[in-house]
């Protein structure tokens, strides 16, 4: 039998670390911490900590972060640099594939299961189509790299912000992995991010998800209430009082009807449900792993429906 066809529909849950330094040498609190709250994976933002400089890895700094993870009771995944842009214009994407190779290096030196890069966007460049084409070919050669590390490289759903002409729906997005179908490119699946998107777009947010969950083999779990944000705040709480933006609010704080997705999607098999919480939320934390893990356990009855 396939081996595929024989993984769980959900291979666990995990919580996204917030850096406060640079240096990560304040990591070990935050993996005890971890420990303490049983998950089973922890996702490293890598493109928060000085570990990549012009497209190449710190090999000293490396072995410091690989033997500071070491050891742990959990597996992990890794965010990838948020400012890598495969759309675009190609006098920079050579820098920015650059630099998604250096974390693709990073996260297999972690043994990290899955690496998440931003999907890509257009900002002043007409051809929108030709912008595709050339994030495409980006991530079939950063796939063969990811497969060499023997780990999945997966695309995240944004949504737009400042001056952005395009960036995929989660449809378009599961359709440009589709054509590209490489086994070591998949999607996450960012649920607020898709809220926001589908509100911008006046498009039926249910629908747009249930396209992609079946690419998806990372999904990254957080509230807010789809609403662009529009007026001049200065702090998160704002923001959060009035409702708008990318909040990355606690679970059942928001407007994502949680039944719902559960009821209209089919992930891919073996995918880690990661919640992101905003660093003002993390008191909530504790509290968050069991429903977490209550909402991981739906999505996975719901793939055997």
């Amino acid at each position: 039998m396939d081996a595929q066809a024989v993984r769980p529909a959900i291979r666990g849950i995990g919580y996204s670390i917030r850096a406060t330094s640079p240096d990560f040498d304040d990591l070990g609190p935050k993996l005890d911490e971890a420990e303490r709250l049983g998950v089973d994976y922890v996702e490293l933002p890598i493109f928060a900590w000085t570990l990549i400089i012009d497209g190449k890895v710190l090999p000293e700094r490396l072995e410091r972060l690989v033997e500071a993870t070491a050891n742990r009771p959990f597996g992990y995944t890794v965010h990838g640099p948020l400012a890598v842009n495969l759309m675009d214009h190609p006098a920079r994407q050579r820098h920015h594939l650059a630099y998604l190779e250096a974390a693709i290096d990073v996260a297999g030196a972690l043994g990290a299961v899955t690496l998440v890069v931003h999907a890509g966007c257009v900002r002043e460049e007409a051809d929108v189509d030709a912008a595709y084409v050339r994030q495409r070919a980006a991530l079939e050669k950063a796939g063969d790299r990811a497969a060499r590390h023997g780990l999945t490289l997966c695309v995240e759903n944004i949504f737009r912000f400042e001056p952005m002409r395009e960036t995929a729906l989660p449809s378009r997005l599961a359709a440009e992995i589709a054509t590209l179908d490489h086994p070591h490119v998949r999607a996450t699946l960012d649920f607020s991010h898709a809220f926001l998107r589908t509100t911008d777009a006046g498009v039926d947010y249910f629908s747009e998800i249930a396209a992609l969950a079946p690419y998806a083999r990372h999904l990254h779990v957080h509230d807010s209430f789809g609403r662009p944000a529009t007026s001049w705040a200065i702090d998160d709480g704002e923001r959060a009082g009035l409702g708008e933006g990318d909040l990355h609010l606690p679970l059942g704080w928001g407007g994502i009807d949680w039944e719902q997705v559960a009821a209209r999607c089919r992930f891919d098999a073996g995918a880690v449900v990661n919640l992101e919480l905003n660093r003002r939320y993390w008191s909530e934390l504790p509290r968050q792993i069991p429903v977490l893990r209550a909402l991981a356990d739906r999505f996975a009855a719901a793939a055997t429906v």
